[in-house]
């Protein structure tokens, strides 16, 4: 027998290799790799739920282990199906500090709050009221169920804790590892820091425990200890769960034990697991709870990568339905003043079709300073060691959830601990900037700077959502904004009548002529929706009695308020802007920014300001930001669109306008620039079909037909044309209701195109019937004979000499040639 090495120890190392005294074991060297690890396995961070049951129960997957709460380097990186990502936790709360700081949700009846910190950061835009939806997936996204699992079938057969999944839970170095071909010991002390551990079941199948619950069995292994089955016997032999101690002799399991139960005793909600007692049985407690039989989110992904390959992800859409169903949970725990801390894809279960945040034993208080902080490597915030956990932490964790679920996010654990994957790296990121944003705010290292509710972040991603799915099949996914009222006008809809002497002189100089109205910056400008007025604000019934009108008459009515308060200044400087008086303006926005600094809607106005400038690179600048801060709101959107137009971006301008029109149609504006920017582009094609999806209802829907007339047929030659698309386009002019002058206008460039077909071809055979078009058959003479009455009519319609003489000259030479 070998003398124990340990200081202070008069034991001997037995045969196994532990001290028979302090269960010490001297270690010559580390300790061969574990070849059933995984690859990108974190090594010194515990284990993942290791039952058939997997995470079917209300149970944590992951043990925690006492390192600080903001080291979670050890875990290697790797891809984020890695299922030892375990927890970890700080041995105290951090003293002095205040957890929920920097989670104060914003406030504001109509959707608008302040920021928290300087310019830049910090904003909040949540409107009041809860986002609850009622059902998974707000409604909009079809998620598969999970179908219920029968409880009995859960329990294991062999209840052990494979090695590899065997961890200190007071300094998280591996423990009860074989050696030599010998087992590892289920119960001893780690050999680093003498902590005692056991990963024994302390409780029988058959055991009756509080003379009311039946053990049937073990169902998992999870961070605080063996999970059981157990039917309950008071009442009607309902299946529940226990939920025990993972060492009686660790104080700060004791104290999570016990802080679980005082509160899930507070916690009512549909999306949280339900606790039903709290028992004791010899010198261990246990939480009794209700049977969740599904699959965690964890286990559904790696299910899913099992068989479609490492690389896959679970769609978008279902990943952000999980999203709002847990950002409902927390939003209901932050108001009742309590911190989950430690979420993560172990931590949710799908049973069914609903979603139930399962392992309470992290929740603390709100100003709780002084209990062990709970989390995981990858998921935790990084301010938590320092400051302690707070409302934006909790939605850093739903935020790197998000991210693991949605792509193959390796080095999650890693390299990219406390960051994401540039966009370039990422095709999903590519394809969904505005999901790409929400999880660069929800995981920014600043925490004024991430969402400041669980109700505000759950806004946007519901706009988010909406927008993924529209761009997935097609179909617009339209909603009343919470932050943003609807456009009172619309930019880019005017179309060029033809035959004025303007368009004669273009043809004339060979300058082409415009197939669409260009964009003007000061009608883009108050085309931009305008931000909701707060139904707090003394005003705000004062506000909502006007009406759209001449803006000079709304200068007039918000000067003579009965309140001058700062929605009432708001407005008028939206009314200044519009009344062509930027200084004006800008003196008004600087006096609200030097009040409430935090005001995201003051720099709305000055982007809004910049643009009706002609200054479409300073106001993209602004927009941009705020596209950041609402990445779920389609008006910062329609203004990036409006500003890379402007600047000759159409590349650019064209991604924002397919967005904003796909996602809804109500901003047509953005149609009108989609088509604008595709015949930029040459697709004339592409330009028709959004134009043609301008709905009947719409009152711009006779502008958007007459624009596809131009389209078809406007600045293009000869050789372009086919004899369907000048009947389309005659036959799209005869089913419009217009005015003699307007009708008149369009047939002649439709005419003017079929005669320009006609004689470019030199097929003007003299017998049989061919197509018509305006009614008149294509023969060039009979269309030369119709072409010459249009333009006679727009003679007699013309308002000043010189265009009617432009008119008849014009008549003269398309005349068809006669005997006389």
């Amino acid at each position: 027998m070998t003398r124990c090495a340990q200081d202070g120890c008069a034991g001997t190392v037995d045969a196994d290799g532990f001290c028979d005294t302090c269960g010490m074991m001297p270690l010559a060297e580390p300790p061969p790799a574990d070849p059933s690890v995984p690859a990108g396995v974190p090594s010194s961070v515990g284990g993942a739920v290791t039952s058939r049951a997997a995470v079917a129960v209300g149970v944590g997957a992951a043990e925690p282990v006492s390192v600080p709460a903001s080291s979670g380097s050890s875990g290697s990186s790797g891809s984020g199906n890695s299922s030892g990502s375990g927890g970890s936790r700080a041995s105290s709360g951090p003293a002095g500090s205040g957890s929920a700081g920097s989670g104060s949700a914003g406030s504001g009846s109509t959707g608008v709050s302040g920021r928290t910190a300087s310019r830049g950061g910090g904003r909040g835009t949540a409107s009041s009221g809860s986002s609850r939806r009622g059902m998974l997936g707000a409604g909009l996204v079809e998620v598969p169920p999970v179908p219920a699992r029968d409880p009995a079938s859960a329990i294991m057969d062999d209840p052990q804790v494979p090695e590899n999944r065997r961890f200190c839970s007071s300094c998280g170095d591996m423990v009860g590892r074989g050696r030599d071909g010998r087992p590892g010991r289920t119960e001893g002390f780690c050999t680093s820091c003498a902590h005692p551990f056991s990963f024994t079941p302390k409780l029988r199948a058959g055991e009756l425990i509080a003379g009311q619950y039946e053990v049937l069995g073990c169902l998992a292994h999870g961070g605080l200890g063996w999970v059981y089955l157990a039917r309950d016997h008071n009442v009607s032999s309902r299946w529940v769960v226990l939920k025990g101690m993972l060492d009686a002799g660790d104080a700060d399991a004791v104290a999570a034990t016990a802080a679980e139960r005082a509160f899930l005793a507070e916690v009512e909600h549909p999306n949280i697991v339900k606790i039903y007692n709290f028992v004791q049985h010899g010198d261990a407690g246990y939480i009794v709870m209700e049977y969740v039989g599904g699959r965690s989110l964890k286990e559904i992904l790696l299910s899913r990568r099992d068989t479609e390959g490492e690389l896959t992800a679970l769609p978008l859409g279902q990943v952000i339905a999980y999203g709002l169903e847990v950002l409902s949970a927390f939003g209901y725990l932050h108001g009742v003043g309590l911190l989950y801390c430690d979420f993560k894809p172990d931590n949710a279960i799908q049973s069914e079709e609903q979603l139930k945040l399962i392992d309470l034993g992290g929740v603390r208080r709100v100003f709780d300073v002084d209990s062990p902080i709970f989390g995981t490597p990858g998921y935790q915030a990084p301010e938590v060691a320092s400051v302690g956990p707070s409302v934006t932490s909790d939605l850093y964790t739903v935020g790197r959830t998000l991210a693991v679920l949605s792509f193959p996010f390796r080095g999650y654990t890693g390299r990219h601990l406390r960051s994401l994957p540039p966009r370039e790296e990422v095709p999903l990121f590519q394809r969904h900037e505005s999901f790409h944003r929400l999880l660069r705010r929800a995981t920014h290292p600043d925490p004024a700077r991430r969402f400041q509710s669980a109700a505000e972040m759950a806004e946007q991603l519901t706009g988010v959502l909406r927008e993924v799915l529209s761009a997935e099949d097609g179909r617009p996914r339209p909603a009343a904004s919470p932050l943003f009222g609807p456009a009172q006008h619309t930019a880019g809809t005017g179309i060029l009548d033809i035959g004025r002497a303007d368009v004669e002189g273009a043809r004339a100089n060979g300058k082409g002529l415009p197939v669409l109205a260009p964009l003007e910056a000061r009608a883009a400008a108050l085309a931009l929706p305008v931000p909701l007025v707060h139904g707090l604000d003394p005003a705000a019934g004062f506000l909502a009695g006007l009406t759209a009108g001449d803006p000079g008459d709304l200068a007039v009515a918000l000067e003579a308020a009965p309140v001058p308060s700062r929605e009432v200044r708001l407005a008028l400087a939206r009314v200044r802007i519009e009344l062509g008086e930027p200084d004006r303006a800008e003196t008004l926005l600087n006096g609200l920014a030097a009040d409430q600094p935090d005001d995201w809607r003051v720099d709305w106005y000055r982007g809004v300001r910049a643009l009706a400038d002609g200054r479409p690179g300073d106001a993209s600048a602004v927009f941009t930001d705020l596209y950041d801060l609402m990445p779920g709101e389609q008006a910062p959107k329609l203004a990036l669109a409006f500003c890379h137009e402007l600047r000759g971006d159409t590349a650019g301008a064209a991604r924002f306008y397919e967005t904003v029109w796909r996602t809804d149609p109500a901003f047509v504006s953005a149609a009108f620039g989609s088509a604008r920017v595709l015949l930029a582009a040459g697709d004339r094609d592409g330009a028709r079909r959004v134009l043609d999806a301008v709905p009947r209802t719409s009152i711009h829907h006779l502008a958007a037909q007459l624009s596809a007339v131009a389209v078809a047929v406007r600045g293009r030659s000869a050789g372009d044309l086919d004899e369907a698309e000048l009947a389309d386009a005659g036959g799209r002019l005869q089913s419009l209701t217009l005015d003699t002058g307007r009708y008149a206008a369009f047939a002649v460039e439709v005419l003017e195109a079929a005669v320009a077909w006609l004689h470019a071809r030199g097929d003007q055979p003299r017998t049989g019937r061919r197509q018509e078009i305006l009614g008149v058959e294509m023969r060039e003479p009979r269309l030369r004979a119709r072409l010459e009455g249009h333009y006679r009519v727009l003679a007699k319609l013309a308002d000043d000499p010189a265009r009617r003489h432009a008119m008849v000259m014009r008549a003269n030479a398309v005349r068809p040639r006669t005997l006389f």
